[in-house]
């Protein structure tokens, strides 16, 4: 006799969405998944900004996870984000950057917030390694707080420009308001919101536009208009800066719009109204531990995966669950979500000859436990990956409602 199934296994999404000690993150992606009906997450893994676009157009409306690896992406860039970012607001989809960290604590804090990629500005979800050790966690929170902060936080700065005027001593006292109307004063507001992916360069436009461009009748300064100018009053430069920081709302109680999708039939209720109600994600971020992997010979033991769970008990308000093979809830208090890669339909399912070994996705769900299916060649292969993608919604929620009822 096997061991006990955990409770989950029985529950639906949208019950393990309500629970009040799930982080935000966890019960909306729950709660998504109850809404849009799919359990699935496609891995995209191409190389060019055009194609991973065109492919988050095609499977967005049939996913609740974009996995991605950016890392691979030829000509990644700002574009390449805030089209993605686009996309995944439009079709409702989490992004999870596949990074795979697994290094010391100050290095991984740079890899998810610096560089290039600067991961914890835009992914949702990310995973980690923890074999350098369980504080790897702990690191990527800290980041990944910091980075949320500094992304909601804008400056901005008015810079206004004018001639001082003369005291009654001869010192420069003030700003002479008649000749500041004279030399036709400027007002500039820059504002800058401390996100790589969202930056905006202000522009300089004076009030008289065409005393601000060169014409062609330029001439340099001769000597007596420099000593002209030298009788002149200097000008006075003025900043100010305000430093205000927003977060993003709450959306609205996830738990309640898919209970009320639960308890109504498809034609009954408007799918789309009820996503639109759900809102964007929380301004959070989650982490999934790599528990167990589905390529041969890989040397994740049980005594690691092990590992792998009482380390995510001790940080539940910052991993969300696991990449694993299995359903990995084995205590009472556990309320992890686990995704599962090398899923694949029978066209695919003898391997590709590279070690990586493939199951299908109603089996994987129903019988193993799986909450979400990770699936990249099967659907990035086919000739029509929207039907595709739409052929392994239906397989792997198909899985989730036998294991729900207790079917086989």
């Amino acid at each position: 006799m096997g061991p006990k199934q955990h409770p989950s296994r029985s529950q639906t999404f949208s019950a393990r969405a309500e629970s009040e000690t799930l982080p935000a993150l966890t019960s909306y992606l729950l709660s998504l998944i109850a809404l849009k009906q799919s359990n699935l997450c496609v891995s995209a893994d191409v190389h060019t900004t055009s194609t991973l676009l065109r492919l988050a157009e095609e499977v967005g409306d049939s996913i609740c996870v974009l996995k991605t690896h950016v890392d691979i992406i030829d000509d990644f860039s700002d574009r390449t984000i805030k089209g993605l970012q686009e996309i995944a607001k439009r079709k409702y989809f989490l992004i999870f950057e596949d990074r795979k960290f697994g290094d010391i604590g100050n290095t991984v804090q740079s890899q998810y917030t610096r560089g290039p990629l600067r991961i914890a500005t835009w992914a949702h979800l990310t995973n980690a390694h923890i074999f350098p050790g369980p504080t790897i966690i702990p690191s990527l929170h800290t980041a990944a707080t910091s980075a949320l902060i500094s992304l909601n936080q804008s400056v901005s700065t008015e810079i206004s420009t004018g001639t001082p005027r003369s005291s009654i001593d001869g010192s420069a006292g003030g700003v002479d308001t008649e000749t500041e109307a004279e030399i036709s004063p400027h007002k500039i507001t820059v504002t800058n919101f401390n996100n790589p992916f969202h930056t905006q360069t202000p522009s300089f436009n004076p009030a008289s536009s065409s005393s601000a461009q060169p014409s062609s009748s330029y001439q340099p300064l001769s000597p007596d208009s420099m000593s002209d100018m030298s009788h002149r009053r200097s000008s006075v430069v003025t900043a100010t800066t305000t430093i205000s920081q927003t977060f993003e709302p709450s959306p609205p109680n996830p738990a309640t719009l898919s209970r009320s999708l639960s308890s109504s039939s498809d034609t009954q209720l408007d799918r789309a109204t009820a996503l639109r109600e759900l809102g964007p994600p929380p301004h959070a971020r989650g982490l999934l531990l790599l528990a167990q992997m589905s390529s041969e010979d890989n040397i994740f033991t049980p005594a690691y995966t092990s590992a792998c769970v009482s380390a995510a008990r001790k940080h539940k308000d910052f991993v969300l669950g696991f990449v694993a093979q299995e359903d990995l809830n084995r205590e009472g208090r556990d309320e992890f979500v686990v995704f599962t890669p090398g899923v694949g339909l029978p066209s695919a399912a003898e391997g590709d000859g590279l070690g990586q070994r493939w199951r299908g996705p109603r089996e994987v769900v129903r019988d193993e436990g799986a909450d979400v299916v990770i699936v990249g060649r099967g659907i990035l292969g086919a000739r029509d990956r929207a039907g595709e993608a739409e052929r392994y919604r239906k397989e792997a929620w198909r899985g989730y409602a036998e294991r729900v009822e207790g079917r086989k």
